[in-house]
Formats: C-alpha cells, sequence, structure tokens
C-alpha cells in the first residue's frame, strides 16, 4: 500500500528511512488495533536479552526463535503482549485467547500455557506497545513515514527478526522492493 492507505487490524506499517524518533527507525508494526479513537500495534523485528522468568517461564516452550522479550514499543514499557500463532483462525474469544487477525490470537499469560499448547504453534512476546492519538498515525502515513501493507501470520514470528524490515519489503516488488537496500545511513549514499 502507498502512503495514504489506512491501516486496518492485521496488517504491518512499515517505517520509511530516515524515520527520526529512533524508536521506530526501521521498525515493522503488527496493527492490533484501529480506529476513531487512535491506533496501538507492537513492534515485531526489536528482540531483546530479556528472557521470561517465573511464573512466565512456563511460556518459553511456546516462544518462537529467539525466544526472548520483544521491545514492543515506548508506550507502557512493563506491560506485556503475547500474540499466539494458531493451526486454525480463532474466531470467537476465549478465557486464554482473542482473535487478532485470521490465525494470529493475543494470549492471556495469566493462563496455563498447557491449555492452549495443542492449538498454538508459536508465541511471541512484547514488553510495551507504539501508540497514536486519534488522526496521529494517519497524518504520519499521509506524510509518508509508514507504509501499510499486509502482513503474513509468520512476520510476526519470524526466526530472523533483525532481517525482517527488509525481507517484508522485498516482497512488495517494484519500487519498494528497492527500498529495502537503502543503507543505514543515507549520507552514505
Amino acid at each position: 500500500m502507498l502512503p495514504g492507505a489506512t491501516p486496518t487490524k492485521g496488517r504491518l506499517l512499515i517505517a520509511t528511512p530516515p524515520l527520526e524518533d529512533p524508536n521506530f527507525d526501521r521498525t515493522v508494526i503488527y496493527v492490533l488495533e484501529h480506529h476513531d479513537d487512535g491506533a496501538l500495534g507492537v513492534v515485531v523485528n526489536r528482540p531483546t536479552d530479556e528472557l521470561l522468568d517465573e511464573p512466565l517461564d512456563r511460556w518459553i516452550d511456546l516462544q518462537a526463535a529467539p525466544a526472548s522479550v520483544f521491545l514492543g514499543g515506548p508506550v507502557e514499557p512493563n506491560a506485556l503482549i503475547a500474540l499466539a500463532l494458531s493451526d486454525e483462525p480463532v474466531d470467537e474469544p476465549t478465557e486464554e485467547l482473542s482473535p487478532v487477525s485470521g490465525r494470529v490470537s493475543s494470549a492471556d499469560l495469566t493462563m496455563d500455557p498447557a491449555i492452549v499448547a495443542g492449538q498454538v504453534t508459536a508465541v511471541r512476546i512484547f514488553r510495551g506497545y507504539a501508540g497514536w492519538g486519534p488522526g496521529q498515525l494517519e497524518g504520519e502515513i499521509e506524510t509518508g513515514s509508514w507504509l501499510v501493507v499486509d502482513a503474513e501470520p509468520d512476520d510476526l514470528f519470524d526466526h530472523e527478526p533483525e532481517d525482517l524490515w527488509r525481507t517484508v519489503l522485498r516482497r512488495q516488488g517494484g519500487r519498494l522492493a528497492w527500498l529495502a537496500n537503502a543503507p543505514d545511513d543515507l549520507s552514505a549514499n
């Protein structure tokens, strides 16, 4: 999608270089909510060195590699958000899983992971999230700060998240694919 497209739940926001806010430089954000009151999502390509400890370490066996907590964004840095990939789409919310889009659901980390282990193939846990007030994200898209593209379920659980920004751009084809080769320092071009 080109700048000006409206993001919707379950799509990706791709930061365009150079995005001046270091929180979002070369990020890929999965949109969890988008409505008139604003939008929120999680950065899916920023793993940290943080590992889960008690009592959340029960979820480690379900975590996609790399099995660390990801930096989901600068808002509420103590909040943890878990996203799960199911074998089949989750149509109706349960105590354990709430559908986001397709096979992606949010998972309740207070629940016993054994309850969902039979239907979930991967889990990713994020610390914090990215948030925008009413009209803010739309304005940033209009100015070209973000590209809006379709997500593939595996994007959220990619085993090489540091390469995801370039990977997602390359699969768009055309001129957007060229953007994947932009140097980290545009002045070096």
